[in-house]
């Protein structure tokens, strides 16, 4: 349990002998697109395992969410899957999980008592210091490419609860503050959109109104990416002259590469945390030694490779 299990693709999570009766998952919200990929990764991959799942939406309520978790504890399920609302409220599930001596494993959002989960819990997700650092460095490069010595960008961030938006917004900075970056950004300002695209779309419009001349925008998602997209183009300014980009690899963020509008995405594969959860949840259930956490590599997406990713998500 005292291992870190890195892995790049879907083929390394899904074997184990071990099939799991009845799970309980409990996800942050099921409105958002990307969270809807990886429940739908779930219930895709729980069909094939012989695996009954109970799917519930936490609403983005920690305490919704902690109930939820109480009563799939009451109910007897075999083990837990939770995609967190707010990461740093994770160690009262864990306790109240690690009570009733039921494995639990957190998806996608890492847990702020990641290092001390016992040894029956584990984290299925992605490395954020990778999507952030990925991100950023492409946005450097396209203004390098521009010829550009000088920038402004917006940062737009996810919910500030959230570990994943914490960390990303930290590797724009530190990205733009190293050596490897090449172009002297100046953020003019940053805000969050709690990852949705109407918040964003609002925020960028209040970017816009202020005249403020700008390079790029710099997003934790997909999502609020596109919001800013939306707010751009219903400004009457040329997407393509300014740099946008995002994290995830949605497929409407395809679908806006593909267009023209988005240049930078971040592959983040929901489907194999999903099946990498639900594999480690039926490992644990089985009495197996899991690692504690499991890495599911992000890959930069731009439109060179895009036809590599149009089918992953």
């Amino acid at each position: 349990m005292k291992k870190t299990l890195i892995i790049g693709g879907i083929a390394a999570l899904m074997s184990t002998s071990a099939m799991a009766e009845t799970v309980g998952v409990t996800m942050a919200l099921f409105d958002d697109n990307f969270l809807t990929i990886l429940r739908n990764g779930i219930e895709e991959d729980a069909g094939k395992k012989g695996v009954t799942v109970q799917i519930q939406d936490a609403q983005n309520d920690v305490a919704r969410q902690l109930d939820q978790i109480n009563n799939f504890i009451a109910s007897g399920v075999d083990a837990i899957i939770v995609n967190p609302v707010d990461t740093s409220a994770t160690q009262a599930m864990s306790d109240a999980a690690e009570r009733a001596g039921i494995p639990l494993v957190y998806v996608n959002r890492q847990p702020v008592n990641l290092t001390t989960l016992p040894d029956n819990q584990a984290y299925v997700g992605s490395d954020d210091l990778e999507s952030g650092t990925l991100e950023t460095l492409e946005v450097c490069r396209l203004l390098r490419e521009q010829g550009k010595t000088e920038a402004a960008a917006y940062v737009i961030m996810g919910e500030l609860s959230n570990q994943a938006a914490v960390v990303r917004t930290q590797d724009i900075h530190d990205v733009i503050a190293g050596d490897e970056c090449g172009v002297a950004i100046t953020i003019i300002d940053q805000q969050t959109s709690n990852w949705q695209r109407d918040q964003a779309q609002n925020l960028m419009t209040n970017w816009l109104s202020t005249g403020t001349a700008f390079d790029a925008v710099i997003a934790n998602n997909d999502e609020s990416a596109i919001g800013a997209i939306q707010a751009i183009k219903a400004a009457g300014i040329a997407i393509d002259s300014v740099i946008i980009a995002g994290i995830d690899a949605t497929p409407d963020a395809l679908a806006a590469m593909q267009a023209g509008e988005l240049d930078v995405t971040v592959f983040q594969n929901a489907f194999a945390q999903g099946s990498g959860a639900l594999d480690t949840a039926s490992k644990l259930i089985a009495g197996k030694e899991v690692d504690r956490e499991v890495w599911v590599a992000f890959e930069l997406v731009t439109p060179a490779n895009i036809a590599d990713y149009l089918a992953q998500n």
